[in-house]
């Protein structure tokens, strides 16, 4: 698929987006700076965090609810950093996340609750990269489960009824982006954030050993995603404009 250069005046900069990731921390380390120039420019960001995080630690003293209570607290502190307007857990089980009926229906609820002109979730097409990583199961469903509830199910009023029971609309997400795509088609310059993606990131104490070497290899992938665009810095996404 040719790679298609987007300037930064093209950037979609919609009046609210509804981050949809599987863990705390995904966000920061996916688009960190993407969100930053978001809420720089006024976009009401919101984050639904599907799991618990309580697998992500090797620290024998922690057990799942003392590291899923650590986790939110790293969240929320790395959201504010990037100035986002509001942050929420679903709490299923970190490694146990299956694109269900159920999950469906929670996304489902988010966006006709939050109603978003734009979706950031992950690429569930994504299984393995570079022949050096397999993707987290946990991000391949819900990627799946976001995709499939943006569209058809919280556009179709017949789909959870009990959702117009508590005065929910249906809602038309025009603009999807996807995080860890093999397939991108927009390229972010985020020169300008990449600090605050970093600053950010580094408030996910329970996930990081060395900090310094983590910052040097954001850096470094920021500049990879960056070279021959004329930007310092990027993040890549696929992005998707529906027509409907």
């Amino acid at each position: 698929m040719p790679q298609v250069l987007v300037e930064p005046m093209d950037f979609p900069i919609p009046q609210c987006v509804l981050v949809i990731m599987a863990h705390p921390d995904d966000p920061e380390f996916s688009a960190g700076g993407t969100i930053a120039r978001w809420s720089s420019a006024g976009t009401k960001v919101i984050y639904l965090i599907v799991t618990d995080g309580s697998k992500g630690s090797d620290n024998p003293e922690l057990d799942r609810s003392q590291l899923t209570d650590i986790r939110r607290r790293e969240q929320r502190a790395a959201a504010a950093i990037l100035g986002v307007t509001q942050v929420e857990f679903l709490d299923y089980a970190d490694g146990e996340v299956y694109p269900t009926r159920e999950l469906r229906r929670d996304l489902v609820y988010g966006i006709r609750r939050f109603k978003p002109d734009l979706l950031l979730t992950h690429d569930p097409t994504v299984r393995i990269v570079d022949d050096t990583r397999i993707n987290h199961p946990d991000h391949i469903a819900v990627g799946e489960a976001a995709l499939a509830a943006a569209f058809p199910l919280a556009r179709d009023r017949l789909n959870y009824p009990e959702h117009d029971a508590k005065g929910l609309d249906p809602h038309i997400v025009m603009q999807i982006m996807l995080t860890g795509s093999l397939q991108p088609n927009l390229w972010v310059d985020v020169s300008d954030t990449i600090d605050t993606k970093i600053n950010a990131v580094r408030e996910h104490h329970s996930q990081i050993g060395d900090f310094d070497s983590l910052a040097n290899r954001i850096r470094e992938r920021a500049q990879q995603y960056a070279q021959d665009r004329a930007m310092r810095f990027a993040e890549r996404f696929r992005l998707i404009k529906l027509n409907r």
